[in-house]
């Protein structure tokens, strides 16, 4: 504490001093006290080495020897000197951000690989200080190495570097006043002191104390004299050579130089991929393309290990694959690296180093390096915020759903699900929907495929309010398409989003939807479509067992609020006895209501009063029967419905199917390299009569000749054949009329039925020319044949001719 308000008092008194201190660092041998520091300026991190002169005056000719060189001599390692500042009582050298190397050798923490590197580093630093500044270290140890914020070591303790050239040079008179000095001098000096240092080659004292080094950050430790020369924990290869290094003879010693380059042969100690990454990195930008793909695959092996110095690659490489991606042409491989190292990063970090970088290179016209950073948006999502997505980099990224490359509209469309959860609702429901329907019609069948694949999984992304009707719009149209895995998406979504739509919707839209691909020319969409339509059939049915009985409002306990029947017919045994015990209280349910005359009988005799009484409605809301019927338990005659009894002159027209949310209302206009089905149901005259004539022979409602028996079993008495009037779509002669037929007196409802019928067709308008029925053929007797339906052009059913880019991919792989 009174070091730091001393240091406060004389920085007050002295020149200013633009940098804060903070924690201090523990630091051992050496006339210097380190302190964490930050630029007041703008905050960057740095250190402070300080040296309180009163406390330390009979070694101030160190500090000033240490000042006077780091200001002259500049090196990438020798530690970088941002700003110095000299009182009358202290020293300030303010540098780069430093690590002692101690820290992580006396916890052997760092790998052999590391520590290869680190060495090599240190050997080039003292060959340019023998070789080219013709200098003598003359303090080099663990202790006066120190690690930058890269991880690179970086020489210190600069406090005896003298210039061989130098008379009055510190390190020949005061190189004794060091710390510990003795345990790393050389014998030579240890027995004739600093003086006999100039009489040896220049690369004496620095190889052995090197030799040393070597010693000491491999075993974590150097204890003394003993532990020199041995090859404990030494890597083999450099072994021999690190003997030479601590020769007693300061002329036989082996020079850092020259064990640097035996190291970098090829295959040497120093022939390592993180050694060979560093020497690179610095002259990227003056590759070639050759020479720079064949290094970014190198760097790219050693990224993949753990044994590189993640600071450097964090601090020293990203930086460089940054400039070169964005300046260089890097192309999208160095892009790739650049997430792959941004992971290490703080969340501070990545803000200022890489998020600038990424909204610069989203608005690039390279498509390259726009599918590359679509690829690696899943890596840089969560770092990038909403705002930022919103407004700089979504804006940029929608112009890849019209590009003329296939692979960027694809690539656009798969990265739509990493970036809708930082999407707005105005966004996701208005403009996103709006390049989604474009893609769903691509020609690409794969952009159709992935589309349909993207908006099943972002279903719950959706306005509520819009859900039901997009989804199903957007899938019913998959459900048409020629691409197998394009129809096999539609159904995985429709299983996978069968939630999103209400039971009415399930029941009415969907589940017509899904049908057709029940008899698909591939199984697979057959296996699935029975798989989703059991996930629609299982939640229709659970819906409907909530429902209740009946819609229709209860009677009143006298019976007379209404005429309807309201009694059940009694089962009957066979089919046809259910089927006409429907029919004939169906028919029974319509006479309750009816009032006034009814019609003369068919023969033209008209009823006598008694059987007009007879018939007249009784008090329950019935019709009483003649009194020569009323003993009968059963009744022998079977009344049917209108419609059953009748011939129509016309065949109603079959009913149109709701397309309103088929159609183009959310957006999805229509698919042009798709074969389409037309939107209405069985428009053509064809398709009509083909569908009147199955429906007529698969429900037995056309010919009943063949249910003539078993009806008359469970009725006592034949029925007249009435249906064969519904075969045919318009009336043929009855010869039933013409037949001798006794009805026991009862009412003529025939006669009254077909006047009903009459006047509802004079009534309606005729239909459109060609929608008009065929006149039947003048045969009565001919029965229907079964026609097979006329099928569209634009039927799912029919493969169209194979394509080069429906080749089978991995659709159905992203719903499984």
């Amino acid at each position: 504490m009174d070091f730091l308000k001393s240091a406060v008092a004389s920085i007050a008194k002295g020149p200013a001093f633009p940098y804060s201190f903070g924690d201090r660092v523990d630091l051992d041998q050496t006339v210097w006290t380190l302190h964490n520091g930050t630029k007041r300026e703008d905050g960057s991190k740095c250190s402070i080495f300080s040296f309180d002169i009163n406390a330390n005056r009979n070694r101030l000719v160190l500090a000033n020897n240490a000042v006077r060189k780091l200001k002259t001599l500049r090196h990438p390692g020798i530690i970088k000197v941002l700003d110095i500042v000299e009182t009358d009582s202290l020293i300030y050298i303010a540098t780069e951000r430093l690590t002692p190397l101690t820290w992580s050798t006396k916890r052997k923490a760092l790998s052999e690989e590391s520590l290869k590197w680190g060495l090599h580093t240190v050997a080039k630093t003292l060959k340019f200080i023998n070789d080219e500044a013709s200098s003598i270290h003359g303090n080099l140890r663990a202790s006066s190495i120190y690690t930058s914020e890269s991880g690179e070591w970086k020489i210190g303790g600069l406090d005896i570097l003298s210039s061989v050239k130098e008379d009055d040079a510190v390190m020949f008179s005061r190189g004794s006043l060091l710390p510990d000095i003795g345990r790393y001098s050389p014998p030579e000096v240890a027995k004739n002191g600093w003086g006999s240092v100039r009489t040896n080659p220049v690369h004496a004292v620095d190889a052995y104390q090197y030799g040393i080094l070597v010693t000491e950050v491999f075993n974590g430790s150097f204890s003394g004299t003993d532990q020199i020369g041995t090859t404990k924990s030494i890597p083999l290869g450099m072994q021999s050579s690190y003997k030479r290094l601590t020769h007693a003879v300061p002329k036989m010693r082996l020079s850092v130089a020259h064990f640097l380059e035996q190291g970098s042969k090829n295959g040497g100690f120093f022939d390592t991929p993180l050694i060979q990454l560093t020497d690179g990195i610095d002259n990227m930008g003056l590759k070639s393309e050759t020479e720079k793909d064949a290094f970014l695959s190198e760097l790219e092996s050693v990224a993949e290990s753990d044994d590189f110095p993640e600071d450097f690659f964090k601090v020293k490489v990203l930086p460089e694959l940054l400039k070169s991606v964005e300046f260089g042409g890097g192309g999208p491989k160095s892009f790739a690296l650049v997430m792959r190292i941004a992971t290490k990063l703080s969340e501070d970090e990545y803000d200022s180093q890489v998020t600038p970088v990424i909204v610069r290179l989203f608005g690039s016209p390279d498509r390259a390096l726009r599918v590359c950073l679509l690829d690696n948006l899943p890596h840089m999502i969560d770092h990038l915020s909403q705002k930022l997505v919103t407004d700089k980099i979504f804006p940029q990224m929608v112009t890849g759903f019209g590009d003329l490359a296939p692979i960027v509209r694809e690539q656009t469309v798969k990265a739509v699900l990493v970036v809708v959860p930082k999407l707005s609702d105005r966004v996701i429901n208005g403009e996103l929907l709006r390049h989604l329907a474009k893609t769903a019609n691509d020609e690409q069948p794969g952009i159709r495929t992935n589309t349909t694949i993207c908006l099943g999984k972002m279903a719950r992304n959706l306005s509520a309010g819009s859900r039901a009707k997009v989804l199903s719009a957007a899938f019913s149209r998959s459900l048409r398409d020629p691409f197998v895995h394009a129809r096999n998406a539609a159904l995985m979504a429709l299983g996978a989003t069968a939630d999103v739509f209400s039971e009415d919707d399930c029941a009415n839209k969907m589940l017509p939807a899904i049908c057709p691909s029940l008899v698909d020319k591939e199984k697979m969409i057959r296996d699935q479509a029975n798989k989703t339509l059991n996930i629609y059939l299982e939640r229709v049915r659970k819906f409907s067992q909530s429902l209740p009985d009946t819609a229709l409002p209860p009677s009143s306990a006298d019976g007379s609020a209404s005429n309807t029947r309201v009694s059940t017919p009694q089962p009957q045994s066979g089919a046809g006895g259910q089927l006409l015990g429907w029919a004939i209280s169906s028919f029974t349910n319509k006479l309750g209501g009816a009032t006034g005359e009814i019609q003369p009988n068919s023969n033209g005799v008209k009823p006598t009063p008694a059987e007009r009484a007879a018939a007249a409605p009784s008090a329950n809301g019935g019709l009483s029967r003649p009194a020569n019927r009323a003993a009968m338990s059963a009744p022998t005659v079977p009344q049917v419905t209108s419609k059953l009894r009748h011939s129509i002159p016309a065949p109603t027209p079959e009913p149109e199917v709701d397309t309103d949310d088929f159609d183009d209302e959310a957006g999805w206009g229509d698919m042009e390299s798709v074969p389409q089905v037309t939107s209405k149901l069985s428009r053509s005259t064809a398709a009509t009569k083909a569908d009147n004539d199955d429906f007529n022979d698969e429900a037995g409602w056309g010919d009943m000749d063949e249910q003539d028996d078993g009806i008359a079993d469970a009725w006592g008495e034949p029925i007249p054949d009435v249906s064969r009037s519904v075969a045919s779509t318009t009336p043929r002669p009855s010869t039933a009329s013409s037949a001798t037929y006794d009805d026991g007196g009862e009412p003529d409802f025939e006669g009254w039925l077909n006047a009903q019928a009459a006047a509802k067709q004079a009534s309606k308008r005729p239909l459109p020319k060609g929608l008009a029925p065929k006149k039947a053929a003048s045969k009565p007797a001919a029965a229907p044949t079964r026609k097979t339906p006329v099928v569209s052009k634009g039927l799912i059913n029919k493969a169209p001719a194979p394509a080069k880019q429906e080749e089978d991919d991995d659709w159905g792989d992203a719903w499984g």
